[in-house]
């Protein structure tokens, strides 16, 4: 389906907004956190007040006027219960504010909504905003941090957690702060990786009980992946599980001899899931390090490239399954792991469904890791000829070299850590894919601190296709129930929502959020940002009006019904 209808507001009325929100009161940069003046402190300090988000809060089974974290909820649906807009009215959605910020690059952050009010992150800032209005409430702002080594270079952060009056954040250079959610003051800093300078920090934190959870950045990088969880009163550190086994440990039979795990990568750069009645937290890991060179870490080198389920009480490690076993190809699994349950084979199942970067989709039961059933969305996969009856991927043996192989999906992945969806009305799970190969060339070369860890390069071959899905895969029939073939040239890293009214809501490749219907895929309405959307978007509720909201350059924009 083609996208080059714009039946709103044009990009001029965006431009209108950009404006004003531009020129709004405070929003200069500040080394502390500034709030607005006392009249308005005065006016929205009642909003700010109601911020005490409880753990059970964090339980909610269904997304309604509150947007408690990176996800929604801890399944990673983003199936927002809202219905207000539907495919019969979503013609009238229009542009409510739009706030810029000042930060060292393009936002990737999913807005946090708790009583009226939202949460962003631009680099090592966050801002707390009314969120009928957008406007300020209070800045914190905090300096980047130079030096830094490839994605952290790019000082993205993908938003906060809170927990009672607190909130939580990572920094570009790995450090988690925790600020008054009512004042945006700092209450403590922990740095949290240390012993390489290559480490960042990309992800927004997850909390679990009373524990906030984070990862790392750096697995392109050379550095030794893991997830830690801290106290979240007294920042202390409760447990740490290394996605490299340290030698003699189970698993550390997967890697050569000597020191090499120490830069074995597996990062956990993007947040994870959690089951309450399990109690269990799902956690993606990133590939092997260095990228495309395997002869110096023979084996399958776990837990890269894996889904790790862990006890987050002690950190323990329940079960893994690992999609990509020494992989070659800068496949990350760190695509967020989406808790449904369903009915599949013939029985209910707590399940796991995500679409790996490899280029498969894979089914598991959540309680013990099973494989059940993949299916590849990559028409053009070469890497490996199908999945085994276990889910080992069958490998095509396509080995980088000095002169470079043609591989498919490209290092991009089949699809990326934008956000997923599904949708229990519909039954089907949306994700964004891309069609694409790289030439991977491989040299052996020593680890260094300070520089990436590839080993050695990758390029895009000519006259192969380069493009985009958004897919919708119908878990009764198990197979896809629409492709929709992206058109234009700015492509979009965003990911997906749906909502309860029968919409499914993204940023496409010609620089609009659009929303389409959930069960044909038909286009209902779309806004054009005039910039790529690099985030995920999110619906929240206030004072019983439904928005939308989603990030796009350095604004992030808000949408609703007159």
């Amino acid at each position: 389906m083609a996208r080059f209808f714009n039946h709103t507001l044009e990009l001029a009325a965006a431009g209108a907004l950009l404006a004003a929100a531009t020129a709004a009161p405070g929003r200069a940069a500040t080394s502390a956190a500034k709030t607005m003046p006392a009249s308005t402190e005065e006016e929205h300090g009642p909003a700010l007040g109601l911020i005490d988000v409880q753990p059970g809060d964090l339980l909610q089974k269904a997304i309604q006027d509150n947007w408690v974290s990176y996800n929604g909820d801890y399944t990673g649906r983003r199936y927002s219960s809202l219905a207000q807009v539907t495919p019969a009215n979503v013609g009238q959605l229009a542009a409510k504010w739009v706030f810029h910020t000042q930060n060292a690059g393009v936002l990737q952050v999913t807005p946090v909504v708790v009583n009226g009010v939202m949460f962003i992150t631009g680099s090592n800032d966050a801002y707390a905003l009314d969120a009928q209005t957008g406007t300020l409430l209070w800045h914190h702002a905090r300096g980047v941090t130079s030096g830094l080594v490839d994605d952290a270079s790019g000082h993205i952060n993908r938003g906060v957690a809170i927990l009672g009056t607190r909130l939580y954040m990572e920094t570009d250079n790995a450090h988690l702060l925790c600020l008054d959610a009512r004042s945006g003051s700092l209450i403590w800093d922990v740095a949290y990786a240390t012993g390489n300078r290559n480490y960042g920090a990309t992800s927004a934190p997850l909390i679990v009980k009373d524990k906030v959870l984070v990862g790392t950045s750096g697995g392109d990088d050379g550095v030794r992946g893991f997830l830690a969880a801290f106290d979240a009163q007294t920042g202390k550190e409760a447990w740490r599980f290394w996605t490299i086994p340290a030698p003699g440990e189970k698993g550390s039979e997967t890697w050569g001899p000597g020191n090499d795990y120490l830069h074995g990568g597996g990062a956990a750069w993007m947040p994870g899931t959690y089951d309450p009645e399990l109690n269990t937290v799902y956690w993606g890991t990133g590939n092997a390090s260095p990228d495309f060179d395997g002869s110096v870490r023979p084996g399958d080198n776990l837990y890269t490239s894996s889904l790790v389920a862990l006890d987050p009480d002690t950190g323990k490690l329940k079960w893994y399954f690992q999609f990509n076993p020494h992989d070659l190809y800068d496949y990350d699994s760190v695509q967020t792991p989406v808790l449904v349950d369903a009915n599949f084979q013939g029985g209910m199942r707590k399940l796991i469904v995500t679409a790996n970067r490899n280029g498969f989709l894979y089914i598991l039961d959540r309680t013990d890791g099973k494989y059940l059933y993949s299916k590849k969305f990559i028409s053009i996969l070469n890497w490996a000829k199908g999945i085994d009856k276990d889910g080992r991927p069958i490998s095509n043996h396509l080995i980088p070299n000095a002169q470079g192989v043609t591989v498919c999906p490209s290092f991009a992945g089949g699809s990326n850590w934008y956000s997923p969806s599904y949708d229990p009305q519909t039954n089907m799970f949306y994700f964004r894919s891309l069609e694409a190969c790289t030439d991977f060339v491989a040299k052996t070369e020593p680890f260094e601190e300070g520089r990436p860890y590839y080993s050695t390069g990758a390029k895009g071959p000519e006259d192969v296709p380069n493009q985009r899905y958004i897919n919708a895969f119908d878990l009764t029939k198990l197979d896809f129930a629409w492709r929709d073939k992206q058109a234009g040239e700015r492509e979009a890293w965003a990911g997906v929502m749906t909502t309860a009214g029968g919409l499914l809501a993204f940023g496409n490749d010609t620089s609009q959020f659009e929303i389409d219907d959930a069960r044909t895929g038909k286009p209902l309405w779309d806004f054009n940002l005039g910039q790529p959307m690099h985030a995920s978007p999110m619906s929240y509720g206030v004072a019983g009006k439904q928005y939308f909201a989603v990030a796009a350059g350095d604004d992030v924009f808000a949408f609703a019904l007159p």
